[in-house]
């Protein structure tokens, strides 16, 4: 249990994962705030959307016109920030000017063909199909002889920069592993050395005891805020069992996946009673051929929202030049979700 002194003083705490601190400063809370005001977001109104590039049917920004779908759609992205294919390129100007090609792949999945659709609102089969969607690209992508990473991730709203409110996410698939997840890996690697055992699942276990910081769960996956969580409302969704990818999952846990990603996108939405913003993405193993007995599958949610649908955590200052900044506990904010209805506030 955290003491109780530190929910009302400045502390810091550290990310096992990045071996990063996070400056958590719970007396900031009832500071006025006379900063900049956002637009609270709304759910789109209209099931199909003639301008919409994603719509079954449509013409994307690229000239290719949409299938009818009626389901889970993916593509190629148009404008791709990787490409496959071309030279290797390596540039070494000293040790301080170094460049080299990055060949790779961006996908666009579309989860509903709906355009008012989000996670949060669509039945379990339909969230199913999108993890089915998840696990054969990872695997598909990954069995690539030049891919070594993928990256499944989703940006949801205009404050998270998506540029289209049709529902739907992204997978990069790179030739190196990215930057975050060669980081955890970092120290998934060391503590199994160290420890002889999981980094997350030594973590999950302290979790369940403590009982202070889990959001929601079901049979395989749990959803709580980290102990060292940086942004207001940041979650961390776990496999319950030791499983270092998707395409590990039995059948079972990608139902209960599917499950608690409604659940928890709902308790999301109905926190603001808006069409809640966040970054969301999973962490697995890498793609290239080893083993990886340290990776333990688990996704990140990073929404921006403060205190309200139209106040947002801004990560400048102190946290782009030294480390970054929290103010409410993140006991104050499980405390706060874990109360929120599974019922979504438009379907009351």
């Amino acid at each position: 249990m955290i003491p109780d002194e530190l929910q009302h003083r400045p502390h810091r705490r550290l990310n096992p994962l990045t071996e990063k601190w996070v400056l958590v400063s719970p007396q900031r809370t009832e500071r006025p705030w006379q900063g900049q005001v956002e637009k609270a977001s709304r759910p789109a109104s209209q099931t199909f959307d003639p301008s919409c590039y994603l719509c079954p049917g449509n013409t994307r920004a690229g000239g290719v016109r949409n299938p009818s779908y009626r389901s889970t759609f993916i593509f190629v992205n148009d404008f791709a920030a990787l490409q496959p294919g071309g030279p290797a390129i390596h540039h070494r100007d000293s040790n301080l000017l170094v460049a080299e090609t990055e060949h790779g792949i961006c996908k666009v999945v579309c989860f509903s063909p709906r355009h008012d659709l989000t996670l949060s609102r669509m039945d379990l089969p339909s969230i199913r199909n999108v993890v089915n969607i998840w696990t054969e690209q990872y695997s598909e992508l990954g069995a690539l002889a030049d891919i070594r990473y993928v990256q499944i991730f989703e940006n949801r709203g205009e404050l998270m920069g998506a540029s289209n409110p049709h529902p739907h996410g992204q997978i990069w698939a790179n030739e190196t592993v990215p930057n975050e997840p060669h980081i955890e890996q970092l120290s998934q690697m060391y503590h199994l050395y160290e420890a002889h055992s999981c980094l997350l699942c030594d973590y999950l276990e302290i979790e369940n005891k403590a009982a202070e910081r889990i959001v929601c769960e079901n049979a395989t996956f749990i959803a709580l805020v980290p102990f060292w969580a940086v942004w207001p409302y940041e979650v961390l969704l776990l496999s319950k069992r030791h499983v270092r990818d998707l395409a590990a999952l039995q059948e079972a846990e990608r139902d209960d996946l599917a499950d608690i990603l409604k659940r928890l996108t709902t308790r999301y939405d109905n926190l603001f009673e808006t069409s809640f913003p966040y970054s969301m993405g999973f962490h697995q193993a890498p793609t290239d051929g080893e083993p990886h007995p340290e990776w333990h599958l688990h996704a990140h949610f990073y929404p921006p929202l403060l205190r309200s649908a139209s106040i947002r955590k801004f990560m400048v200052g102190y946290e782009m030049l030294a480390s970054p900044q929290r103010d409410i506990t993140p006991e104050q904010a499980t405390t706060q979700l874990r109360a929120l209805s599974e019922e979504h506030f438009l379907d009351r």
